[in-house]
């Protein structure tokens, strides 16, 4: 089940990319992620049910702290935030393939703290965009995680699922960061 659940997730960036069999180089991403290294402030706001037709979102704000890890090939996030409905303590570790040349993205929480299936995607003119095959209440769907927006002192954050294979998306995670200092 784990190779068929990568299968797909590569599948689903392979065409995403529109990434072909040219020959060429593929364009090295180790970097890619080097703009959240630091400290940001962030607001946070949630889809409260996923995937069952509503529109009531919640709001928290928090920091996120960013450092590298593995000599460059990866990097850390410790995430805090606080809203009216309660607190996340959480861990993202991102970790790039050189010969894939894709990150793997990790995702844990202190209510979860286990490590499921990676996100798995690229950077392509400035956008960032990772997918995965997961339960969630019991059905597969697939998850898409988007990067934009992306300055020295800002960026935006978006995660959507799709219950039905890629056709539709609804965004369920949408994070603005600013960087401190």
């Amino acid at each position: 089940m784990k190779t068929l659940v990568r299968l797909l997730a590569l599948a689903v960036v392979i065409a995403s990319t529109g990434a072909t069999s040219t020959g060429a180089e593929p364009r090295d991403g180790m970097h890619d992620f080097d703009f959240l290294f630091g400290r940001w402030t962030l607001w946070v706001k949630r889809l409260k049910k996923p995937l069952h037709g509503t529109h009531e979102w919640s709001q928290m704000t928090g920091t996120s702290v960013v450092r590298p890890i593995l000599g460059g090939h990866g990097n850390i996030d410790e995430f805090e935030a606080d809203g009216p409905s309660g607190h996340i303590s959480a861990l993202t570790v991102r970790a790039w393939s050189p010969d894939a040349h894709q990150w793997a993205i990790y995702w844990l929480n202190a209510k979860s703290p286990r490590i499921d299936v990676p996100t798995v995607g690229e950077f392509k003119d400035g956008r960032g965009e990772f997918y995965d095959q997961e339960l969630f209440e019991g059905r597969s769907i697939l998850v898409r995680y988007v990067w934009s927006d992306i300055t020295p002192k800002s960026a935006h954050f978006e995660q959507s699922f799709s219950p039905d294979g890629g056709k539709t998306w609804e965004v369920n995670w949408i994070s603005s960061i600013t960087r401190v200092g």
